[in-house]
């Protein structure tokens, strides 16, 4: 079986309206009318610039809906992870994210450049640069074996707020 991207993601979610303005809101998600008729507790969502039918499905549970232990005490599913095509992009998407009080964190891998955050429910997830292939040196290769402290600005330096990220890795030449 030959994968060529994650299409789309569903998630279980405690309210609906909640998490649909957080992916609206906070990351530009936009909703797409394919509920099924008479079919109630669930949206669609496409990312912006997407080419998926959808993105993110969400399913809400209901406010009783424990949080998720997955990582705890149960396995499940740790965080999905998002590209963006620059890393002024990246550090809007930060902007956003942090003013939304859902920014977890952010780590240099040397050949991506990463943000964590949660959705309301807690929900862990990543947005993510790439080195594109033409800029991989040694120092980013060798920087994948550990974990390093953000500094976007100067990430931004070296490799330019509008240099396309991913082209030789994720996205075709």
């Amino acid at each position: 079986m030959g994968i060529h991207r994650l299409n789309h993601a569903v998630l279980f979610v405690s309210d609906l309206a909640r998490s649909v303005a957080f992916y609206r809101d906070v990351l530009g998600f936009t909703v797409i009318p394919m509920t099924p008729d008479g079919f109630t507790g669930a949206a669609f969502l496409q990312a912006p610039g997407s080419t998926n039918d959808h993105d993110l499905g969400l399913f809400e549970m209901g406010a009783a809906a424990g949080p998720s232990a997955a990582g705890r005490s149960t396995v499940g599913l740790y965080h999905l992870a998002w590209e963006v095509d620059t890393l002024d992009e990246l550090a809007a998407t930060a902007q956003r994210l942090a003013a939304a009080g859902a920014l977890a964190g952010s780590s240099d891998h040397g050949t991506t450049k990463s943000l964590y955050a949660r959705d309301p429910d807690g929900l862990e997830f990543e947005v993510v640069w790439l080195v594109p292939a033409d800029r991989l040196d040694p120092t980013a290769l060798a920087a994948r074996k550990r974990i390093g402290r953000l500094d976007l600005d100067r990430e931004r330096q070296r490799y330019g707020g509008q240099t396309r990220g991913g082209v030789g890795i994720s996205v075709p030449v």
